[in-house]
């Protein structure tokens, strides 16, 4: 379980995240959504301990993320939105020290390592340095690595940059089978579309602060929108997105072609 209560986080003069409140219980998946620079991914850094609030609480399991750092990290596995990669390793290697890191039983973890890469299609690249690998495979790794220890709480931030289309598919159904066994997903996101077919709710955040939390559905009604792309533009945008969209699209079109 997520509890995040009154959470501030300022850089300078700039609260980057401004009282936010909100519970993610076990066996949900939460989107959590918001333009760019609107604190998502501040959060999910003050959730993993990597930066400290200036005020507010967040718990994960119970535990406070500012006085039991390490009983948190037990329990998280965490996507961030640029996954770092010890690239002169192999996955095995990588997956192995990974799972050293939690005390992993050698056995459960070569067993766990196996089944993982065999359903990322990563089984026969195990052994090679990772300095070759695509974008894409690297995020496979990545992905690995968090849920590797079976952790109650999940933290993705971005989780699909650089996966193919049927990587991304597989990831989705994995996220799902793991909410439906109880664990507790926060899922940042800018492809909407997948947010609104893969999350039981959406926390959508507007300069820092929620403008909306809830079912797609109620916030479809809420907004009288018929998608939830049409949803986070109506709480985001002070602009008419396509008159701006038809008036800059006939600047160009006016202009003499070369």
């Amino acid at each position: 379980m997520i509890e995040i209560q009154d959470l501030v986080k300022t850089y300078g003069g700039r609260t980057a995240v401004d009282h936010v409140s909100f519970t993610v219980p076990a066996g949900q998946i939460c989107g959590y959504l918001g333009p760019n620079g609107a604190g998502k991914t501040t959060t999910v850094k003050m959730l993993t301990g990597m930066l400290p609030p200036a005020t507010g609480t967040a718990r994960i399991c119970g535990f406070d993320v500012q006085q039991d750092i390490l009983e948190v990290k037990r329990r998280i596995g965490v996507v961030p939105e640029s996954g770092a990669l010890y690239q002169s390793l192999t996955p095995l290697e990588y997956l192995q020290f990974t799972g050293r890191l939690y005390h992993m039983d050698e056995n459960d973890l070569r067993s766990r390592i196996l089944d993982l890469a065999g359903f990322f299609k990563l089984d026969s690249h195990l052994n090679e340095s990772m300095q070759s690998f695509s974008k894409g495979m690297k995020q496979k790794v990545v992905i690995l690595s968090a849920v590797l220890h079976n952790p109650p709480v999940i933290l993705l931030d971005e989780p699909l940059n650089g996966l193919d289309a049927n990587a991304a598919l597989l990831l989705k159904q994995l996220l799902r089978h793991l909410a439906d066994q109880g664990k507790t997903i926060l899922y940042c996101s800018h492809i909407l579309e997948v947010v609104e077919n893969l999350c039981d709710r959406v926390v959508i955040l507007n300069q820092g602060r929620i403008a909306a939390d809830g079912s797609v559905h109620d916030l479809k009604t809420m907004t009288s929108q018929a998608s939830l792309e049409g949803v986070f533009s109506r709480l985001t945008s002070d602009e008419d997105t396509a008159e701006l969209a038809r008036a800059l699209s006939r600047k160009i079109t006016s202009g003499k072609t070369p």
